[in-house]
């Protein structure tokens, strides 16, 4: 049995990679420093499955190919760190709140 790259599956790694790019690209759009390599990576996948979900519901006329699958995945990773954020800001409003009400 002889190896070579002719019959790898390089669809694992071409989804760590758009996820790694499109999580980074995300995170600089929103003005952030980004989750990591890692947690890019894996904002990056999660948020190619939604805007690639959000495209397919909406009818969105996406071109195809690398760059259509680029802005989609941008787009979804985008609405992901928005949902992050909106839950990082509420848990802190909620520990003010009590911190306040504790010291009355």
């Amino acid at each position: 049995m002889e190896w070579s790259l002719g019959s790898f599956d390089w669809s694992l790694v071409l989804t760590v990679f758009f996820g790694a790019v499109s999580g980074y690209i995300a995170s600089r759009i929103l003005g952030g420093e980004g989750f990591g390599f890692f947690g890019n990576i894996v904002v990056g996948v999660i948020g190619g499955f939604i805007g690639s979900w959000l495209v397919k519901v909406a009818k969105v006329p996406l071109m195809s190919g690398f760059f259509g699958n680029l802005i989609s995945s941008v787009g979804g990773a985008l609405i992901l760190i928005f949902f992050i954020e909106l839950i990082k800001y509420m848990q802190r409003s909620n520990q003010t709140t009590r911190k306040t009400r504790s010291k009355r």
